[in-house]
């Protein structure tokens, strides 16, 4: 009896070997996985701590940063806008079709020419595409430490001031202008999110934001929100097609489904989620500086949509009636928020969208943004 007990000892041990082997083998790798993780959190930390250590003393600048499908087709009011600025206190950067050049042949406007980014993405709306175009644009003018602003906008945005006032509006501010708000109503967030975006720090707002640099250095920086958002945003929707699918009478109950399904829409929340969950609301105006005309459609599934501006209602009262609005209400959080600046009340917006060429026209014409021969348009139209 005694000779047999042996081998049960001895397969005992060879079992609890095994054991501590798997157990060191786990925790070792644990560990090296941890290590590379603090490196690469010290290193890209480290990038950012080195990009806000520069100093600089001279003017700071105002980066106007373009999101454009292809050409900017209100190109001659923006040229007519930077005709009477420094050049010493703007830069431009536009993100456009991948391999698309602005020169003589593609821009009217000098200030434009060789601005597009060299490695400009393909941008696919609804998906994760926008918002690392605007990503791109941001890194981009971060190259200079003379930006001190960033200005996020559309190819049919328009400027409703003058250089001069913009630049004294947003340098007067140490904030960043965000549009952001609780998102009560829509079902945009994707539970999958969890729990690296809890529900509770879910925002939504305008894509078009203005920040100051070290808000811009966070949205450059960030590789946790980002990733979240580029795997549970892929909706393939091409660019011109409403938020939700259409109704289709053929699949019945299957409409209410579809109409629910987690479209995140991106650019309208990626912002948002990450300086609330980076602990940065208390640094905003929570407002956008962009005036958008929407109209809500009657079809029952509450869809908005911006509203473009023609010629016939782009004229002086149009443009003055944007320019007195001083507030803004938020229904979801029953919020106004009273547009100012460093405690004194002023316009809640410096641009307007989506306005059209013949639109634009009429601003040049009307001298509201400056000087400008619309005649030489009509000429080249002809």
């Amino acid at each position: 009896m005694t000779k047999k007990a042996a081998p049960k000892v001895g397969r005992h041990v060879l079992w609890f070997s095994w054991k501590l082997v798997t157990f060191f083998c786990i925790a070792f790798s644990l560990v090296a996985l941890f290590r590379l993780h603090l490196r690469y959190d010290i290193s890209s930390s480290a990038v950012s701590r080195t990009r806000s250590r520069i100093h600089y003393d001279g003017p700071a600048k105002i980066a106007f940063l373009f999101l454009a499908r292809r050409e900017l087709p209100l190109d001659f009011l923006w040229g007519s806008f930077f005709e009477i600025a420094d050049v010493e206190n703007f830069s431009i950067f536009i993100h456009s079709a991948p391999g698309f050049v602005f020169d003589e042949l593609t821009t009217r406007s000098k200030f434009f020419y060789g601005r597009q980014l060299s490695n400009s993405i393909q941008v696919a709306w609804g998906e994760s595409s926008m918002i690392a175009a605007e990503r791109l644009l941001l890194e981009a003018a971060l190259e200079d430490p003379a930006n001190q602003r960033f200005v996020l906008l559309s190819d049919s945005c328009v400027p409703i001031y003058n250089f001069s006032y913009v630049y004294k509006y947003l340098m007067a501010s140490p904030r960043s202008f965000v549009d952001s708000f609780l998102d009560r109503k829509e079902s945009r967030y994707n539970p999958k999110m969890s729990p690296t975006i809890p529900k509770g720090k879910w925002r939504k707002g305008s894509q078009w934001i203005t920040l100051i640099r070290r808000h811009a250095e966070v949205i450059v920086d960030d590789e946790i929100i980002f990733p979240v958002f580029k795997k549970c945003c892929k909706v393939g929707m091409p660019v011109k097609l409403s938020r939700r699918p259409p109704l289709d009478a053929r699949k019945g109950k299957m409409n209410m489904k579809l109409q629910k399904q987690h479209n995140c829409i991106p650019d309208e929340h990626y912002v948002q989620t990450l300086l609330a969950m980076s602990e940065l609301e208390g640094e905003l105006e929570r407002r956008t500086l962009t005036y958008t005309l929407w109209n809500l459609s009657t079809t029952g599934n509450q869809n908005w949509h911006p509203l473009t501006f023609s010629y016939a209602n782009a004229g002086p009262q149009q443009i003055k009636e944007i320019k007195s609005i001083n507030h803004v209400y938020y229904e979801t959080e029953f919020r106004t928020e009273w547009c100012r600046s460093n405690s004194i009340i002023v316009p809640c917006f410096l641009f307007a969208r989506k306005f059209s060429r013949g639109a634009a026209m009429r601003l040049l014409s009307e001298g509201i943004v400056g000087t400008f021969d619309t005649s030489t348009l009509l000429d080249q139209s002809s």
